[in-house]
């Protein structure tokens, strides 16, 4: 992965980080005409094609086609995987293609750290006509 790829993609981040915000010329993140609207929509739709092309680099195809059954059930979760995932490549700890069953492994670690513990406890309130004390 080149450092120029990494770098187009963290300027367009940063752009669409601007406009959510009203950084851009449009006040309130609004694009004023439309044709500033179509280059704002070929930004998202080339950074998403540049994402999803470094996805393939990184992935088996097992992998790529479990990654998008969990996106099937649960979009943030899947999306939250890929961003680890190409954190990871972009800081070079990806040696090789994550198979299947890494991406498994992965999935079950972020699900126990992310797993909700709740337990239930019961306090019975107890009133002067009980005569479950006596």
């Amino acid at each position: 992965m080149a450092d120029a790829e990494l770098e187009a993609i963290r300027q367009r981040r940063m752009q669409e980080l601007m406009a959510q915000q009203g950084g851009g010329p449009g006040g309130a993140g609004m694009p004023q005409n439309m044709e500033q609207a179509q280059q704002q929509e070929d930004q998202r739709r080339a950074a998403e094609d540049q994402r999803q092309e470094m996805l393939v680099r990184i992935l088996t195809p097992d992998a790529r086609e479990r990654l998008n059954r969990v996106r099937l059930v649960k979009p943030e979760k899947a999306v939250g995987i890929e961003n680890m995932l190409l954190a990871a490549a972009q800081r070079g700890a990806i040696g090789e293609k994550i198979t299947e069953d890494r991406l498994i492994t992965l999935l079950t670690q972020v699900n126990e750290q992310t797993q909700k513990k709740t337990s239930v406890k019961i306090i019975r309130r107890t009133s002067a006509l009980d005569d479950d004390d006596w």
